[in-house]
């Protein structure tokens, strides 16, 4: 069964790699001209996604092991971590691919109850990151750029949206998500039956997995803000991506201002979490964000493709490590 879903997955990585390549906007000369014109700055940026994989591992270690040691090797988090966004990036509505896949590889380390709960807590606390980036780089904006009456209205907009979701997100982790998510989906169609049957057969695991991301707050603090100082640095590392890609175009370009491109890029991207791998979002999220900042929206169509390629990379290489994964377990039990 287990190595029926592994293939599963597998599956879902390769189609997402067929997907993008049959999505690029140009034909394959000028992509490989513009590849060509990145020169050195391509190999950086991908390389980047080394450290900021490296980030998100560690913050999710840090969950998994809580000061303890470890029963998982560091090595085999990075890998699943790698694996898992590769996966969500294949699926709709984020999240269904990926962290299933964690919980199943986690599980035979820690048992399911472990793994389930420090899945859901490590994707709570990369969306927690998240809200608090956002509301970050509005405040920026409205410290070191010049505002109007429009963009005011929006960043308000923001800034109450991110407090509202930060304020929710807190109250869930004082009380725990699990019950409260499958009693919401219970009222959800096509999915209500399931969702109610799930409760009623798995109640007493999703109370202890309830009362061990209420734990991590109440009783783990440090656990808690060290994860979270993690990935909110994993965000503004990542905005190295935007500032390498920029500079092949021009040096007029601060960090501040790639922190702004890379915050209205990432929440336009996410209002279409419906849609595979994001597609058309995000790289219009860069052409809104470049002509918002007064830099040309040429750039930011420039910038989402060297993204989009390093994306395609990175896709590339989470299924050949969840491939690997696969011929390994299936020596075991040979």
């Amino acid at each position: 069964m287990k190595e029926k879903a592994r293939n599963i997955f597998w599956f879902f990585g390769i189609f997402a790699i067929v997907v993008m390549l049959c999505t690029f906007d140009m034909d394959y000369n000028e992509l490989w001209k513009n590849l060509r014109r990145a020169g050195i700055w391509l190999p950086a940026v991908i390389f980047l996604w080394v450290f900021i994989y490296y980030l998100n591992a560690w913050a999710w270690y840090v969950i998994i092991c809580d000061g303890k040691s470890g029963k998982v090797p560091f090595r085999q988090v990075y890998k699943l971590t790698i694996s898992g966004f590769a996966l969500n990036y294949a699926t709709p509505v984020g999240l269904m691919g990926g962290e299933p896949y964690r919980i199943m590889e986690l599980s035979s380390y820690v048992g399911g109850s472990k793994a389930t709960s420090s899945v859901i807590l490590y994707a709570m606390m990369h969306i927690f990151s998240h809200f608090w980036f956002w509301l970050v780089s509005a405040v920026l904006y409205v410290l070191f750029e010049p505002m109007n009456w429009g963009v005011g209205i929006l960043l308000a907009v923001v800034v109450a949206f991110c407090s509202l979701a930060i304020y929710f997100f807190m109250k869930g982790y004082r009380n725990g998500m699990a019950v409260r998510a499958l009693n919401w989906l219970s009222h959800v169609p096509f999915v209500k039956k399931w969702a109610k049957r799930f409760c009623v057969e798995k109640k007493d695991t999703l109370e202890r997995i309830d009362a061990q991301i209420a734990e991590l707050h109440k009783q783990r603090k440090c656990t808690f803000y060290i994860s979270l100082g993690l990935e909110f640095s994993a965000r503004i590392v990542g905005c190295l991506e935007v500032y390498f890609i920029l500079n092949i175009l021009t040096a007029d370009v601060s960090f501040l201002a790639c922190i702004l491109i890379m915050a209205f890029t990432s929440l336009f991207a996410n209002l279409f979490f419906f849609s595979p791998m994001q597609l058309g979002a995000r790289e219009g999220g860069f052409v809104l964000a470049t002509g918002g900042l007064a830099i040309p929206g040429a750039f930011g169509i420039y910038t989402g493709l060297i993204a989009r390629v390093r994306e395609l990379f990175w896709i590339m290489i989470g299924v050949l490590l969840m491939k690997v994964g696969n011929c390994k377990n299936e020596k075991k039990n040979e």
